[in-house]
Order: structure tokens, then sequence, then C-alpha cells
């Protein structure tokens, strides 16, 4: 499984962006994808993450201002991320996470078993 990030760039305060996350490769062993992100000089977080069957999580922080979605049909993963803020600003990156159980959410980085090459995502005051 291959999976590549897109959709990264510059935004002011209170904007928006859309990432894209294209999965590729065996699929059918996928049950769940997530966008993580890191800052400088901090450790890698968890933003959102998805199952299959739609099941969702998201960090506190982001509540309400970022959406993340599925679109089964073309393999890819979105955030959409609104009413964007200074601390938002890191490197995102798609993971997958392969299980036969369907409804199953991994929480901690290592659960994940594919990782993209993230993208940057800068937000000015």
């Amino acid at each position: 499984v291959e999976v590549v990030e897109s959709g990264g760039g510059s935004a002011q305060a209170g904007g928006s962006l859309r990432l894209s996350c294209s999965a590729s490769g065996n699929i059918e062993s996928l049950n769940a994808m997530a966008w993580y992100r890191q800052a400088t000089g901090k450790q890698r977080e968890l933003v959102a993450a998805i199952t299959w069957g739609g099941r969702t999580k998201y960090q506190d922080s982001v509540k309400g201002r970022f959406t993340i979605s599925l679109d089964k049909v073309l393999n890819t993963l979105f955030l959409q991320m609104s009413s964007l803020k200074p601390e938002d600003t890191a490197v995102y990156f798609c993971a997958a996470h392969e299980d036969i159980r369907t409804d199953y959410l991994p929480r901690e980085p290592y659960e994940y078993d594919y990782w993209g090459q993230g993208t940057q995502v800068t937000v000015s005051s």
C-alpha cells in the first residue's frame, strides 16, 4: 500500500485548506486512515482518524474546525481545514492501518502501517 498526500500550502489565520491523500495497492486490507501532524520541535500528534465504516475521532483542538472524510470509490482521504490558526502550522502526514476489524480505530502512531511523506501547512497570523 502506498499513500501520497497533496494539498498543503500557506493560508492566513481564519482561512481554509483541504488536504488529500491518495491510497493505492492492496486497499482491501485497510480498515482505517488518519491524519497526523508534527510541528517543529514537537511530537507527532493525531489530528483525525476515520474507519471504513465511518467512525471518526478528532483531536480536541480541531473539533468543529476540521473535517475528515473518506471517498471509498476514489480511495482518497480528505481533511478539510477551516478557521485555521497559526498553531495548526505543521507537516501533515497521512497514515493507513491494516486490520480485519472493520470498526477498529487506531489512535497511536505505531499502529499505523503505512505513511506518506508529509505535506507542509503554514498558517500566518
